[in-house]
């Protein structure tokens, strides 16, 4: 293999992921698509159409605020013309400027999941800085704000803050509304390299003192090769955590390999059908998220955590909710999660999308969600999990006293209930009604 092979190979890899996120959209590499309109949504995951991603360069990428200015404003004048207008009277000439480095100083101190969920507020206006799918298809003005968001990839993003950093660089980078979501490490066998290059790199060569990698700006970093796929929320140096985010091989941990009758690669579900735009904004709105720890007696422990799903997670509330939304309530399901796998975590984000979940006329699908369980300490681990994931306050009512308590609750039609089995045998002929 002559010398220059080792870049080639790996730079056809990081080729095809990009002329498949920009596939069908107005940036789309010239013999790559499939013609606009064409491409299937996975409809058994909910996952979406993949595709249609802009191009940006990295010179278009601002390293002191992190963000990419021309998207972060192009989305806010398509959404919010009105507040754009009023702040613009307020700042004059500067109000681009002006509130760019609000807007950084906002997620530097909340978290990017934060911003892009509930906005910023600025001299009076506010600013949603993501649209979310509709829960039903009611307002025709929702789901235009919807098809607003400006999903864009980044090649060899230059992030460095400092002088003697200024060029160092990140294979890939994933912005919504001009705010990075994702980097990518990539890596490619046919150079002697793989996913353990990758992640030895984010652990000894990526400084998570720059704004691009510190904790909470950027909500996941992943590194990739054509087989495997490993994910984590937070750079650490050395300590860096990562965890596996591949489908299971045969039963086993991997992926399974690619059919002979198909080109591409092992890992290409991360690209389509994982970063397709309407699985990243579900993602953003249902599954990330950024919570405190607490400590046995349930105090906050000042300590706080980005938590990413596991694939097994995403893919099994995923068809839960999917199923549910196709056919209603009614049905049984058994999912099998081994030991340690994140069954709290599973259980409480499938509690809190089923119980805003809309069926095929718009209406809620289901009145309350019942989360039992069969142990104390399992109890009090799910209430925990199942109250952080909480968005409105409100939502959750953990039984932790009395049957009397949970009847109450059942009764009162709340949203989503966490108590044991144990209590519902004294009140099951009380509730019958219902």
């Amino acid at each position: 293999m002559t010398p220059s092979a080792p870049q080639v190979s790996e730079r056809r890899f990081e080729d095809a992921i990009e002329a498949a996120l920009l596939k069908d959209g107005p940036d789309e590499i010239p013999g790559t698509g499939d013609g606009a309109g064409t491409r299937e949504p996975f409809a058994e995951y909910g996952e979406g159409v993949p595709g249609r991603y802009l191009r940006r360069r990295p010179e278009e990428y601002d390293r002191t605020l992190c963000l990419i200015p021309r998207d972060v404003i192009g989305f806010l004048q398509a959404t919010h013309p009105e507040e754009w207008k009023r702040l613009s009277e307020h700042h004059g000439a500067e109000v681009k400027e002006r509130f760019l480095q609000r807007l950084s100083r906002e997620i530097a101190s909340r978290g990017a999941l934060d911003v892009l969920r509930n906005g910023v507020k600025d001299s009076g206006c506010k600013f949603m800085l993501a649209r979310f799918r509709p829960a039903s298809g009611l307002n025709p003005e929702i789901q235009r704000l919807y098809e607003a968001n400006q999903f864009a990839v980044v090649r060899q993003i230059k992030y460095g803050t400092r002088e003697e950093d200024k060029e160092n660089s990140i294979d890939l980078a994933l912005f919504l509304n001009g705010i990075p979501l994702f980097t990518a490490e990539l890596k490619n066998p046919l150079n002697g390299q793989d996913v353990r290059d990758a992640i030895k790199q984010y652990r000894t060569d990526r400084d998570p003192r720059e704004p691009l990698l510190s904790f909470r700006r950027c909500l996941a970093h992943f590194a990739v090769d054509p087989d495997l796929v490993y994910v984590t929320t937070e750079l650490a140096g050395p300590g860096t955590r990562f965890l596996p985010f591949n489908l299971g091989r045969f039963g086993g941990a991997g992926n399974p390999p690619v059919p002979p009758t198909r080109k591409g690669y092992a890992t290409a579900y991360l690209w389509e059908r994982i970063w397709a735009k309407d699985s990243v904004l579900n993602l953003l709105q249902h599954f990330i998220q950024d919570v405190e720890d607490e400590d046995e007696d349930g105090r906050p422990t000042g300590k706080r955590r980005v938590i990413f799903p596991r694939h097994h997670q995403l893919d099994a509330v995923r068809r839960l909710v999917q199923h549910a939304r196709m056919n209603g309530a009614g049905n049984r399901y058994l999912i099998q999660h081994s030991a340690g796998s994140g069954k709290s975590n599973s259980i409480a984000w499938l509690a809190h999308q089923l119980s805003l979940l809309h069926g095929g006329e718009d209406r809620r699908v289901f009145d309350s969600i019942i989360v039992i369980t069969d142990r104390k300490v399992l109890d009090r681990q799910i209430q925990r999990t199942v109250r952080q994931f909480e968005q409105t306050p409100g939502v959750v009512e953990n039984i932790d006293k009395t049957s009397r308590q949970l009847k109450e609750a059942l009764e009162s039609g709340k949203t989503i209930i966490v108590t044991t089995l144990q209590k519902f045998p004294v009140i099951v002929r009380e509730v019958g009604d219902l």
